[in-house]
């Protein structure tokens, strides 16, 4: 896969599973607690999660409209969730199963590209990363032993498709050495692509917890939780709404960047519920309510509230986002109006209104206003999509006032607003 085939994925899964899942209170609860090595080791002993189902959890992403898949090896805590022979912390040890293994098999069988995360921070070998600061001799062992792991878990898993580094704490590049892990890593597999948490930027960006698109653009992926953990936490219940996922995807798409969307297993290996029915949702609008067309390359429409730009073409809407493509507007519709859509301010003659990609819908059209009834089927929909065919590239132009100044004026603010506009 290359960076640009990457870029143009738009929507992903990841995975957080490892031992820390059986805590049921989030990935970092050993080391929030302060839990002994010998504490964990026991828990392995406990560990059991016999409803861990990698073609199961494939399925779901390919309904769900991904791509791709991304699953944590050894998340900090050290416990490898895959066959090695450096360490005996591990799950073909304690669960007598490769789980790495198993998501690589049925992510090429379900068509997925395929990422494996890997913590270069390990709380549980000796030396850790406090060691390392300390004591340059024991530096040495703790980077030899973090090369080791890499290097082992790329010739056991090839080809995959990205190496995403997690956990680099303490160091910056070249504490980690990072341009000769890159180098030595793509001698074994040469098309690897990684992300930038091992010090270097890396092919793509990963904004954590937000979707900000890098300036200057380069490829990036906004990496974001279902609820507010990563790892399974059996009191937090803040879920987004399959509309805020949509929304967070569109504003991915629309920079050019992709949604990695995480589910946290339970301890057991089974899925939330509520992880299920959103991913599925989201599924059935890129499936069947249009999404699809929006996601595969429309143009942001950007506006500036002050002073007009002669490149504006987009406005707020309180119905949902504008995007567009060619002579094509697309209007993602998140709030469902009723029995009727006005657009105004549409700077074009309007050639046909179709609704999730194919049905034609009836509408009228007097000077830039047009008219569109909605058949009821769509307030039952998630996001129905409508798109608007035009004569021409659309732009929409509208102001503060209830029509447009025939002399200079500002759009929205006659000075920079403190309010952020949705567009």
């Amino acid at each position: 896969m290359t960076v640009e085939e990457f870029s143009e994925l738009r929507y992903g899964m990841f995975v957080h599973f490892g031992l820390f899942s059986e805590l049921a209170r989030g990935e970092w609860v050993m080391n929030r607690e302060q839990i002994p090595v010998e504490e964990m080791e026991a828990l392995a002993g406990n560990f059991h999660p016999d409803n861990f189902n990698a073609d199961e959890i494939c399925r779901l992403a390919v309904e769900g409209g991904m791509k791709y898949i991304v699953f944590t090896t050894m998340h900090h805590e050290g416990f490898r969730m895959y066959d090695t022979g450096l360490s005996g912390f591990n799950s073909v040890k304690f669960c007598h199963r490769d789980f790495a293994r198993e998501i690589v098999e049925a992510a090429r069988k379900h068509g997925l590209k395929t990422g494996l995360y890997h913590s270069l921070n390990n709380w549980h070998d000796a030396p850790d990363a406090v060691d390392a600061l300390e004591d340059p001799k024991k530096y040495n062992i703790f980077i030899a032993n973090t090369f080791d792991r890499l290097k082992e878990l790329v010739t056991k898993y090839n080809p995959i498709d990205i190496l995403w580094y997690d956990g680099w704490w303490p160091y910056h590049r070249d504490g980690w050495q990072a341009e000769r892990m890159n180098r030595e890593l793509r001698e074994i597999q040469p098309h690897l692509l990684f992300n930038g948490r091992n010090g270097l930027p890396g092919d793509f960006g990963t904004p954590e917890q937000h979707l900000t698109a890098p300036v200057p653009w380069r490829p990036w992926e906004a990496c974001m939780t279902l609820n507010n953990h990563w790892g399974y936490h059996r009191s937090d219940h803040c879920w987004k709404s399959p509309a805020e996922v949509i929304n967070m995807l569109m504003t991915c798409g629309l920079g050019r960047g992709n949604l990695l969307l995480n589910i946290g297993p339970r301890g057991d290996g089974s899925i939330p519920e509520r992880s299920v029915e959103i991913i599925r949702a989201v599924g059935r609008w890129i499936r069947e309510e249009g999404g699809s067309e929006v996601l595969s390359g429309c143009d942001k429409l950007s506006f500036s509230p002050t002073v007009p730009n002669p490149a504006d073409r987009g406005d707020w809407d309180p119905q949902g986002k504008f995007a567009a493509s060619g002579n094509n507007l697309y209007l993602v519709m998140q709030y469902n109006p009723g029995r009727c859509y006005t657009l105004t301010g549409l700077r074009a003659e309007v050639r046909s209104v179709l609704v999730c990609g194919s049905t034609p819908l009836k509408f009228t059209q007097t000077g830039d206003k047009i008219t569109v009834k909605l058949p009821e089927a769509l307030e039952k929909m998630t996001a129905p999509v409508l798109k608007f065919v035009c004569d021409r590239k659309p732009a929409v132009y509208r102001t503060g006032g209830m029509r447009i100044p025939k002399c200079e004026h500002p759009r929205y603010d006659p000075m920079e607003p403190d309010i952020k506009y949705e567009e």
